[in-house]
């Protein structure tokens, strides 16, 4: 699920890298019922969800990049070009497939492409499925709702020069996280109604957003960053609209954004624009928010969560620690195409499996499978769009709007040191 920037050179090799080994775990969490059978799977997942330390695994990596993308660009309409030439071709491509193998009696579409094809259609065209109720034509989209989140609150911030506010959020998503026994599911989506309704002013928003953005003109930044930043309001409000979602609650919602918070607070502290000791503080409490989320409130699993939470977080402070030391090619190589098999992986379990009920033929089938459709994505769909995206970025003068009009605002976990 490599949606952040593509890291060049030696020095952020170990992002490649994490985003490889994240994927690998994800692809191995679903083929482990065919591997184990479905009740000894069902036995470690209740012991361990590997799933879900894979994709935590990568919402703490793109915290920590997305931020460096943005003040990279130093503009936010190059950086929308870039994220949209970055993650939504292979996302079309990923769907266009799925929908040929259903097509061809290989695939089984959600119900809800039938019975709630408008929300279906606009909540895939916002890549905010999970947040809206809807459930993503390909499973593993869920977690672009969050991606997708996390850009438009970041970049609202960077429009409002309250970028350098990261460990205010990871620290607050952390405590509405904690304290949201009472936090309402569905607020926006209890019926088919809602959704649609929902789907239709989210997608007119995200659309005002972009195009003020596009537009590159300095007055209109803060109002399309207000509107980006305002739809964190899905998170608290309507994290689990339907049995359809995964985010089991919108306490659940808000600790995962809060996750990707607390990525971008350790590029924060390590470049020295926020102090350690509110970055530490925030970190320990998103660490807390993870351990004790599903205990406080059911009373059960505290261990569980610990024991993930601290997998995470040691997974990527490993990875951290080494990251001047040279990385393995297969690694870099897995990170370069994490992506296009995160997305795709599903599918070609799906073939593998229905094609052969021999499991040593299942695995075989889905690691070449999986392997070799990854890399052809990525060089035929992504790479171009990719280079497109550049081309197109690179027409329009960068616009610095972090640094127009004073100086950047400061965090309250810590001095303002450099401006961006």
């Amino acid at each position: 699920m490599r949606t952040g920037p593509r890291p060049t050179g030696p020095r952020l090799a170990w992002l490649d890298a994490l985003r490889g080994y994240a994927a690998v775990v994800v692809a191995l969490f679903h083929l482990s019922p065919v591997v184990l059978g479905s009740p000894r799977h069902l036995d470690v997942y209740r012991q361990f969800d590997l799933g879900k330390y894979g994709v935590l695994l990568f919402f703490l990596v793109s915290g920590y990049v997305i931020p460096m993308s943005l003040e990279r660009h130093g503009s936010l309409r190059r950086f929308w070009i870039g994220r949209i030439f970055r993650i939504y071709p292979a996302y079309l491509f990923t769907i266009v497939i799925a929908f040929g193998l259903a097509a061809a009696g290989l695939y089984r579409l959600p119900e809800q492409v039938g019975t709630e094809t408008t929300t279906t259609v606009l909540g895939h065209a916002t890549m905010l499925v999970d947040l809206l109720g809807v459930r993503g034509i390909v499973r593993p989209f869920w977690t672009l709702s969050f991606e997708m989140l996390f850009y438009l609150v970041v970049a609202g911030l960077f429009a409002w020069r309250w970028h350098r506010a990261s460990a205010w959020w990871a620290a607050g998503l952390t405590i509405v996280a904690l304290a949201g026994g009472g936090l309402p599911g569905d607020l926006l989506g209890a019926t088919a109604g809602q959704r649609r309704i929902t789907a239709a002013v989210v997608a007119v928003l995200m659309a005002v957003s972009f195009s003020a953005y596009l537009m590159g003109r300095l007055r209109l930044a803060p109002v399309a960053g207000a509107l980006g930043i305002c739809l964190v309001f899905l998170v608290v409000a309507n994290g689990h609209a339907t049995h359809f979602v995964t985010s089991a609650s919108s306490a659940q919602a808000a600790l995962m954004l809060a996750v990707m918070f607390a990525g971008t607070v350790i590029h924060r502290v390590q470049h020295r624009q926020i102090g350690r000791f509110g970055a530490v503080a925030a970190l320990m409490l998103v660490f807390a928010g993870v351990a004790l989320h599903q205990w406080a409130g059911t009373g059960t699993g505290l261990l569980r969560w610990t024991v993930m939470a601290g997998a995470v977080s040691g997974t990527f402070a490993i990875a951290f620690a080494l990251r001047h030391r040279r990385v393995p090619v297969v690694l870099t190589w897995l990170g370069a195409v994490s992506y296009s098999l995160y997305l795709l992986h599903l599918l070609v379990l799906g073939l593998a499996v229905r094609l052969s009920g021999d499991p040593a033929i299942i695995v075989a089938a889905f690691a070449g499978g999986t392997l070799s459709v990854a890399w052809l994505a990525h060089r035929w769909v992504e790479l171009p769009g990719q280079a497109l995206g550049r081309r197109i970025g690179e027409r329009f003068p960068v616009i610095n709007i972090a640094t127009q009009g004073g100086t950047p605002r400061t965090s309250g976990f810590g001095k303002q040191r450099e401006s961006v």
